[in-house]
């Protein structure tokens, strides 16, 4: 089903697509540019066959696909097998995790999500985590949306309440138009909140290696600057 009534954040089902559908329905000759904030959602009647229906609030249900480009590794629990790419059955996110193991997800890692057209960017990266058993803090990624232009490759990263779906069926179907890629979320400025105590105590350690062999080359540089002015001085006789 649709699960249009039902879920009331936005987030329409666990449950992934296999194949990415043929069609979406392009209805940017009818409301004119794609929006860059969230609005009211009203999208006319799709035709049939465009992987995209209509629910009784007046609401869409659609796929997205989403490219996973990241490049550190994520955090899962701690289990006996290695964690799976394969969706299971999500457990909740907001238990105490206290093991854990880290690990890179394949170059080209793709999921296709079934959400609704008022689901929010925020709640797109939430059902990722949660399909991938991530226990990392969701505001550690971002959700961009990717286009290409002539031969050029443009990035811009959504904002919590953009709506993915409503920017797909704005779109079109072509890829090069719109595509949605989940990446770390690169701020310029760390978020330290986003950080578990042991992430925390490594990165104080690390800080304080980094430290100490800095201030061992300033020596070394400063005594050997040190040493030739001394040789200067005893090659030279006074007056």
């Amino acid at each position: 089903g649709t699960g249009g009534s039902t879920a009331s954040s936005g987030y329409c089902s666990q449950e992934d697509s296999d194949s990415e559908p043929e069609l979406f329905y392009t209805a940017r000759t009818s409301l004119g540019r794609r929006p860059r904030r969230r609005q009211p959602c009203s999208l006319p009647s799709p035709p049939p066959q465009t992987g995209v229906s209509q629910n009784k609030d007046g609401s869409y249900t659609g796929f997205i696909k989403v490219q996973l480009k990241l490049v550190r590794p994520v955090s899962v629990p701690a289990t006996k097998r290695g964690p799976s790419l394969q969706a299971g059955r999500p457990g909740p996110r907001s238990q105490a995790v206290k093991r854990r193991t880290s690990f890179y997800l394949p170059k080209g890692t793709v999921k296709h999500l079934h959400i609704l057209s008022h689901t929010r960017a925020s709640e797109v990266i939430d059902a990722l985590l949660r399909k991938f058993t991530v226990v990392d803090n969701p505001r550690k990624f971002a959700l961009f949306e990717r286009s290409e232009k002539d031969e050029q490759v443009y990035l811009r990263k959504l904002a919590d309440e953009e709506q993915p779906l409503r920017l797909r069926l704005l779109a079109g179907p072509s890829e090069k138009v719109l595509s949605f890629v989940l990446k770390e979320n690169e701020t310029g400025e760390v978020n330290w909140d986003a950080f578990t105590l042991p992430e925390l105590h490594n990165f104080l350690r690390i800080l304080q290696r980094e430290e100490e062999e800095h201030v061992r080359r300033l020596r070394h540089r400063y005594a050997r600057c040190r040493q030739k002015m001394q040789e200067a001085l005893a090659t030279r006789t006074p007056g």
